[in-house]
Formats: structure tokens, C-alpha cells, sequence
């Protein structure tokens, strides 16, 4: 019978110390990770449900559609916008 732990990633107290950035991209990617120290358990490391899944993400479509409504920019009109913003920068 397999123990319940056999999937679990292990680390030791050193690798906190000098390999946390490794273990800190198992955390993210949602692993539970066991701490040995001299070869016997002594913590797990969980990662906190992320605050970006729960964060509201601006919706920049209407941000635009309030700025400038159903508005279609001519070719002229992008034309001079471009030459306005490469003023001064030409030679």
C-alpha cells in the first residue's frame, strides 16, 4: 500500500534557506510541500488561495466603448496621429 504522501514534493530546512525560489513555484503551481529536517518531518508548506482569481479584472473594451464610443478613426485621421507623435524625432 502506498503512503499518502508519495505525490507530495519534500524539501529540506536547507532548501528553504537557499532554493526558495524553487519551492515558491511549487507553491504556486498548488503543491503542498513536506519540510525535513535531518531526515524527519517537521512542517508543510501550503500555498494561500490566490487573491488574483477573486480580483476584478478591469474591462478595458468598455473603458474604450465610454471614451470613444462606436467611433471609427479614417486613414487620414491615424495618418496625422502618427505624424503628430513621430514630430520632433525624426534626423
Amino acid at each position: 500500500m502506498w503512503p499518502y504522501n508519495v505525490h507530495m514534493k519534500t524539501a529540506t530546512v536547507r532548501d528553504l534557506r537557499n532554493n526558495f525560489s524553487v519551492l515558491e513555484i511549487w507553491l504556486a503551481e498548488g503543491e503542498q510541500i513536506q519540510i525535513k529536517k535531518r531526515g524527519q518531518p517537521v512542517a508543510m508548506l501550503t500555498a494561500f488561495a490566490s487573491e488574483a482569481a477573486t480580483l476584478e479584472r478591469p474591462d478595458f473594451a468598455a473603458r474604450r466603448r465610454a471614451i470613444w464610443g462606436d467611433r471609427v478613426f479614417s486613414e487620414a485621421e491615424i495618418a496625422a496621429m502618427k505624424a503628430y507623435e513621430l514630430e520632433g524625432q525624426e534626423g
